[in-house]
């Protein structure tokens, strides 16, 4: 059963880092579209570039750590809700069949 139990952890820990890098290249590409569209402007690429304003610069840096963490967050929580799901349910297969 431990056994059983390290397999599922392994399943888990690879699902989680498909999601979280999914998910985080998903975010920067939503939010640098809404950047753009918001503001008219590309989003800052060297946020240490004199050409950007300090106040674009953290603007972005707000905007970007703010919806990646929410982002992360929601995928997170939903994939181990479906997660769980999925293992009941294999569970319960099991239970019938055995």
């Amino acid at each position: 059963m431990a056994d059983e139990q390290e397999k599922q952890d392994l399943v888990w820990k690879a699902v989680g880092g498909l999601v979280g890098f999914a998910t985080a290249w998903a975010a920067k590409k939503v939010l640098g579209f809404a950047w753009e569209k918001t503001t008219g402007k590309k989003p800052p690429a060297d946020h240490d570039s004199l050409d950007v304003s300090l106040a674009e610069a953290i603007g972005y840096a707000v905007v970007m750590g703010v919806g990646m963490q929410v982002a992360q967050i929601v995928m997170a929580r939903t994939a181990r809700k479906r997660y769980d799901a999925w293992k009941a349910l294999k569970e319960a297969a099991k239970d019938v069949v055995d």
